[in-house]
């Protein structure tokens, strides 16, 4: 696990040795074992190293080929990298090292970009082919490592952060308006755009070559819902738990200690009962817990910690939110409000304290209909079909309208629902799952940013996932779009920004592209029926987690946000938000935000939710945009 940058010199004499050593130091705590820097007359190639696989200086990047020809810098892990190494070996190739980053160079020198579709892992990576001239650059298939590239005038750079791409000369920050709308409704920013005009992600599954004639982007992998699987739930049960057991073995290889976050859900207790099989000593395991016990799991983690015999190590969330809120925020380069990113820290934090891998339980949401939002969705559409589409479109809307004006919770549901029932399937899941509603927006934001967005809204990125979903029902095109969506915008940024803030390197089993195909393949009906969610996932662990934690409600990674925002979080949010008028309030009219201030501190409504997202963009906007203006 490390991190990478880079630029390359073909129209633009982009940078220096000097350049590449400021970019490696922007994301030093990606890597602090070792970093180094390689430059010739077209590319200059950046790396931070985090050890993991051979920590010998054999390990070190910029890796060069046998041959001298291929250059490389690599983030992340490659799974399979053994057995690919034994089949080259095989074929006469002799190996300098016995890190993974050896094995790509030596796959790629044999069969070029189709070496993506031999590779198993979480990665992204740099390698720099001298004869072709040609900078092949490549991001592994569900995106659990990230790629920002800047590309602009014929300039290009990229890196596995920002904020490393921002240290190069003349990076105009300008910051893109319709990601600012999306931020507010996601709570991040969607592949493939940044928070800025010029700086874009390079989505899950492409690769880009970049040559002296420009810039190719390609996809090398999507996943298809049509090969619906004729096997009765008995049998893919089965064939899943085989699956578990040789992706999580997979991931228990490394040459430092290793360990799992243990939350006392299904899916990380089953990745830790798993590890115990698997493993001939106890397995470490880290647990967050709240002071609040409406949001602390901690004492189901400890029940699965005692029954695996677990090496087990709990921290307590308490009043030190605020102090260490500010710190956290700056590893985000761009706008990101998952509340859970909290927790995030503190339990990487702990885990960074025993071990320097975390195998964790991500994933199983996205791949088996883990999440209430589909048992909600499953009652809207029982309830869309109740009535014909004239009376959900014409009628509902007013009504909706109506239920606004009364002073009650209830109401307030009520009106998001009938909102969401007079709309499509695929409009109605974005209604339900968006974090402002279209009216609070309209409150908020000025006037005259609504003239510039146009017609732009946020549902789009929604919309077009959908429908570009393969899948034979709405489910399935659900789980695909959450897949492109929230999986990699929200799910893996927070757990790679907070993983590596701490120096930890985070794998799941759960996200193996085999386990995303094997459950593409699974019909509806085995992931959610009546109500049950994850049964397959759930029937396949039953001989490993005790029946009253497999069937309990899901807590998810929660936290007492509405708490936080009357109690410690108060005058960090009056320094950011009351006291401020920069930032946020370029876009939305902060007399309005100021309402939404005093409704939530009178315990009249709970804003917690808009007040959070302003508040994490006020503190990105602080670090990244103010304060390079005061520096200019």
């Amino acid at each position: 696990m490390c991190g990478i940058a880079g630029f390359s010199l073909f129209n633009h004499v982009e940078g220096n040795e000097a350049s590449l050593e400021r970019m490696g130091n922007a994301i030093f705590h990606r890597g602090p074992d070792a970093g180094g820097t390689y430059i010739d007359e077209f590319v200059g190639l950046c790396h931070r190293r985090l050890s993991i696989i051979d920590l010998s200086e054999a390990g070190n990047q910029p890796m060069f080929s046998g041959c001298g020809n291929l250059v490389i810098v690599f983030n992340g892990e490659i799974y399979n990298f053994l057995e690919l190494r034994e089949e080259l070996e095989q074929q006469g190739i002799v190996f300098k090292s016995h890190s993974d980053t050896e094995v790509i160079l030596e796959l790629y020198k044999k069969e070029g970009v189709d070496c993506l579709k031999r590779l198993n892992g979480m990665f992204a990576f740099a390698l720099w082919d001298k004869q072709k001239d040609l900078l092949f650059i490549a991001r592994d298939r569900l995106g659990k490592k990230p790629l920002y590239y800047f590309s602009k005038d014929g300039r290009f750079a990229f890196a596995s952060e920002i904020k490393a791409i921002l240290t190069l000369d003349n990076i105009p920050r300008k910051i893109r308006l319709d990601a600012v709308y999306d931020f507010f409704a996601y709570q991040y920013v969607p592949d493939p755009k940044s928070i800025f005009e010029d700086i874009h992600k390079l989505p899950p599954a492409h690769y880009m070559l970049v040559t002296k004639d420009g810039i190719k982007q390609r996809q090398y992998w999507d996943l298809s819902f049509t090969n619906t699987s004729s096997d009765s739930i008995e049998d893919n049960k089965d064939k899943l738990l085989s699956l578990l057991n040789e992706t999580t073995r997979q991931r228990m290889i490394s040459d430092v200690p290793l360990g799992a976050f243990l939350s006392g859900g299904v899916d990380s207790s089953g990745v830790v009962a798993l590890m115990a099989n698997n493993s001939d000593k106890p397995v470490k395991t880290c647990t967050i817990g709240f002071d609040n016990k409406k949001y602390n799991e901690a004492e189901f983690a400890k029940e699965i910690a005692q029954k695996y015999n677990t090496e087990h190590h709990e921290f307590t969330v308490h009043q030190n939110v605020a102090e260490r809120l500010e710190e956290i925020a700056k590893y985000f380069d761009e706008p990101f409000a998952d509340p859970s990113l909290v927790p995030t820290f503190f339990v990487s934090e702990l885990a960074r304290k025993e071990v320097t891998v975390a195998i964790a339980g991500d994933g199983g949401d996205e791949m088996f209909a883990g999440y209430e939002k589909y048992a909600i969705d499953d009652i809207e559409n029982k309830l869309r079909d109740k009535f014909p589409k004239i009376v959900r479109e014409k009628l509902f809307p007013p009504l909706a309208k109506f239920a606004g004006t009364i002073p009650l919770n209830i109401a307030k549901k009520g009106k998001s629902l009938l909102n969401s029932l007079s709309q499509s399937p695929a409009m109605g899941f974005y209604i339900t799952n968006s974090q402002m509603t279209d009216e609070t927006w309209c409150k908020l934001v000025k006037p005259n940013v609504a003239r510039a967005l146009g017609n732009y809204h946020p549902s789009r990125i929604t919309l077009d996932n959908y429908e570009k979903a393969d899948g034979p029902d709405h489910l399935s095109k659900l789980l695909y779009t959450d897949i492109k969506t929230y999986l990699t915008g929200g799910i893996l940024v927070k757990v790679d920004r907070m993983s590596m803030a701490n120096h930890l390197e985070v794998r799941a089993p759960l996200l193996d592209y085999q386990i995303a195909e094997f459950a593409a393949s699974i019909p509806s009906e085995q992931k959610f029926n009546e109500g049950v969610k994850k049964r397959i996932l759930k029937e396949a662990l039953v001989p490993f987690i005790p029946t009253d934690l497999l069937h309990r409600k899901k807590m998810g990674f929660s936290v007492p946000l509405a708490q936080w925002f009357r109690g410690e979080l108060k005058p960090l949010s009056e320094k950011f938000m009351v006291n401020s008028d920069y930032g946020v309030f370029e876009y939305l009219q902060k007399s309005e935000v100021m309402k939404l201030w005093q409704e939530h501190q009178s315990c009249k409504h709970d804003h917690s939710n808009v007040l959070w997202s302003i508040l994490m963009f006020q503190m990105w906007f602080s670090t990244y945009i103010a304060a390079s203006e005061t520096n200019q």
